[in-house]
């Protein structure tokens, strides 16, 4: 059973990254619109979007249900806030950064993200690690240390990602609640703010949306579905599986838009790049390959030994 919810867990994942590793191609798309109405547009669409999900499955109770446990849990309500304030952060700055040509480093805090992540598991939720899987992070440290050298300026954007990602994913793991109802009361939280925001820029005459292009609109709207989605897939795998485990799955999204950055839009791929990836994939196939069960077999053998010895 819980081998069933592993897998599970991590195709979830898998789903949630590989969106989000393609979603440079959709944010380029509304170049031209500020980062400030896209992240706006994208809370307000997301809640719509969620609204509809919850009458269709009918958990409108369930979801009532939650809201008044809140008074007894305050906790979870809390968590649930501060969950909602970092991913809306983390989309803010990844629509800026992506619109402003900053797609590479962007892939850098994705990079930077997972280390963040294990860290978190490891310290706050008390995870622990194989030696294999102890190497693992360093050499993928090694790699993020040398793109961030390599870089030539502090990484802000990168670590902003990185940092308010990781934060995000640590809240979603220690809230009990369905994906569903977490999701909705996530964005929920933060749509009065994105609202008055759209009626302020409607008022002062300087917004996109509505403003003549039905293709922009359209745009518009369907990023709530694209930001549900991924977050519902992202919620359902975290619950299933170790934070650290979730970490290192997420270096698929940042090799995706590492790739859109290099070869679709431009952006420089250098020998640094290369020699930093090598260390960061070997790190990656180092820690896949240390949940296999060549690697527990071998750890068992060895403990066997010793005992014996």
């Amino acid at each position: 059973m819980k081998d069933n919810q592993t897998k599970a867990g991590i195709l979830y994942a898998a789903f949630a990254y590989l969106i989000w590793g393609l979603f440079p191609i959709y944010w380029k798309n509304l170049q031209g619109v500020g980062a400030d109405e896209i992240l706006a547009n994208r809370v307000l669409w997301s809640f719509v979007f969620m609204v509809l999900l919850v009458t269709i499955t009918r958990k409108w109770k369930k979801l009532g249900e939650v809201l008044y446990s809140f008074k007894k849990n305050k906790k979870q309500g809390f968590m649930l806030f501060i969950a909602s304030v970092l991913v809306s952060c983390n989309w803010f700055i990844y629509i800026w950064a992506v619109n402003a040509n900053q797609i590479i480093e962007t892939s850098l805090g994705y990079y930077i993200n997972p280390l963040v992540s294990v860290m978190l598991g490891m310290f706050v939720l008390k995870e622990k690690l194989t030696k294999a899987q102890y190497v693992s992070v360093g050499l993928a440290a090694i790699g993020v240390l040398i793109l961030t050298i390599s870089h030539g300026s502090f990484p802000w954007i990168a670590l902003s990602l990185a940092f308010t990602f990781g934060l995000y994913g640590l809240a979603k793991k220690l809230i009990s609640i369905d994906s569903e109802i977490g999701l909705t009361l996530e964005t929920m939280f933060i749509t009065p703010i994105a609202l008055l925001y759209i009626v302020y820029l409607f008022v002062k005459g300087d917004h996109a949306f509505l403003a003549g292009s039905s293709g922009m609109d359209v745009l518009l709207m369907i990023s709530g579905v694209l930001t549900a989605v991924p977050l519902l897939f992202f919620a359902k795998g975290a619950q299933r599986i170790p934070l650290s485990m979730l970490g290192f799955i997420q270096y698929m999204t940042p090799t995706l838009t590492l790739i859109l950055g290099v070869f679709v839009y431009d952006e420089p791929f250098t020998s640094t790049h290369l020699l930093s990836f090598v260390f960061i994939w070997s790190a990656l196939t180092l820690y896949s390959l240390s949940k296999t069960k060549l690697f527990s077999q071998s750890n068992h053998a060895k403990r066997k030994d010793s005992a014996e010895a």
